[in-house]
């Protein structure tokens, strides 16, 4: 009996840690990845330089700026 409460015990505490570990990680992405694109945005930059591509309007900059924290 006590094998399969310690067995219990590892998988639950294996569980919590890949859970943190998980929410720490996506927390870290979400954190970083739009500063960078703010900034890069504020600095009036393309994306693409010369292309067709992404353009730092002010609409966009409008919306950055709503997502902020």
């Amino acid at each position: 009996m006590k094998t399969k409460t310690t067995r219990t015990l590892s998988q639950r505490r294996k569980f919590l840690l890949g859970a943190g570990l998980g929410t720490a990680g996506v927390a870290a992405a979400l954190v970083a990845r739009p500063g960078a694109a703010v900034k890069q945005a504020a600095a009036g930059t393309d994306a693409v330089e010369g292309g067709d591509g992404y353009r730092a309007t002010d609409h966009v900059l409008k919306y950055y700026k709503t997502t902020k924290v």
